[in-house]
């Protein structure tokens, strides 16, 4: 049967008690969910970067969240759900559906409902990103089935899951190779403990961006223009499925200077928070935005360029988060990334490291296909469960 929301839930927004008394967060005492929270969970939410103490709850008037209560996110970054695994708090961003028991629902078929569902629809644009709100929220549809059926959907879906978190689990795996290697052959980026020199990255490299491309001079087709989305796709070993394009004609303007990127130069968004570099590994002609993706074009007899790429995978994923953001959001600028400290050990180290990885890359890339491969598959299984229009996700 189909049913509004408001009708089997008691939709309840959480509250950030006031950051101006100390009193009230140098705790932990309750845990209390963030966004972030449910972006690095699984299904069950048991863990929290931040806590409230006794004082908050009692004074702010937050209301509890009991343990199985399904959590989800509303504003900016919509769906990521979770199922409570204790008793917690979360901030305004998160809407915990408290159970009314007007009819039987499993908290596990409402997690993954949730978690796939298109919530586009009804969203507004806001300035940050999309949001809903309470009411909006409160009037969607969605289809119950009888308890049985909740438990085969979820008992498919929880198989299928657990394939994909092993496949997850075997990139990690290649991951942790990669860096013991680099550690055993050259020290380690976390701790800035080398066994060779350092250099400024400005010196040993150019480093830049491109020229100003603006909207109105995007074309159907012709020349790929990547932004910072398209360069971390392919970072990821993704070709970009939607580009824009500009005209040869402009394309040749534009890259009639040195701004063209080479093959064998790395290419990052200035967002750079995930170690997105990729090594550009293609003749065919494209270009880039300005500002928002930035290009570093080593010298090829100081670098090997798959070294490189490593180390500045490594070492964004370091200093990005050590980057103070204030009211906006943190970016690399060209003249952050010109003052970076660089390992530079002998090219033949270099060389025999870049062979390595490359070779253990080979084994990632077959591994992140299949993992690819599940993902759309489970995402495909869980929307045609649960009656919802399937898309895939690439």
């Amino acid at each position: 049967m189909r049913y509004k929301l408001k009708d089997i839930f008691d939709l309840q927004m959480g509250k950030t008690p006031s950051r101006n008394n100390s009193e009230y967060w140098n705790t932990e005492d309750y845990k209390w969910i963030s966004i972030a929270d449910l972006g690095k969970t699984g299904k069950y939410i048991s863990e929290t970067k931040e806590y409230l103490s006794e004082s908050a709850v009692a004074e702010s008037g937050i209301k509890i969240i009991p343990a199985n209560t399904v959590v989800m996110s509303f504003k900016l970054s919509i769906g990521k759900t979770a199922i409570t695994a204790e008793d917690m708090y979360s901030n305004e961003a998160i809407m915990a559906f408290h159970d009314r028991h007007v009819i039987d629902i499993l908290p596990e078929y409402i997690y993954y409902m949730f978690k796939y569902k298109n919530w586009d629809e009804g969203s507004n644009k806001a300035v940050m990103g999309k949001t809903l709100n309470k009411a909006t929220l409160s009037e969607v549809e969605i289809d119950i089935c009888s308890m049985e059926e909740q438990r085969e959907i979820v008992n498919v879906l929880d198989k299928m899951m657990a394939v994909l978190e092993g496949r997850e689990t075997e990139l990690a795996l290649l991951d942790n190779l990669i860096k013991a290697r680099f550690i055993e052959m050259f020290g380690d980026v976390g701790t800035g403990v080398f066994n060779y020199e350092t250099y400024k990255l400005g010196d040993v490299a150019k480093v830049g961006s491109s020229h100003r491309v603006f909207t109105t001079e995007f074309v159907e087709s012709g020349i790929p223009f990547y932004r910072g989305t398209e360069i971390g796709e392919l970072a990821n070993g993704q070709k970009p499925l939607d580009p824009y394009y500009i005209s040869e004609e402009h394309y040749v303007r534009l890259a009639s200077d040195d701004t063209e990127p080479k093959v064998g130069d790395l290419l990052m968004p200035s967002i750079c928070n995930k170690g997105q570099v990729w090594l550009v590994d293609t003749e065919e002609p494209f270009y880039y935005k300005d500002g928002r993706v930035l290009c570093i074009s080593p010298d090829r007899t100081v670098f090997n360029s798959k070294f490189l790429q490593y180390f500045m995978r490594e070492k964004t994923l370091i200093e990005y988060p050590k980057m103070g953001s204030g009211s906006t959001f943190a970016e690399f600028k060209i003249f952050l990334l010109k003052d970076m400290d660089v390992l530079v050990p002998p090219i033949e180290l270099q060389e025999q490291f870049a062979d390595f990885a490359q070779a253990t890359d080979k084994s990632k890339f077959q591994k992140y296909n299949a993992t690819i491969l599940s993902h759309n598959i489970y995402v495909f299984e869980t929307r045609r469960r649960f009656i919802c229009k399937p898309t895939l996700i690439i």
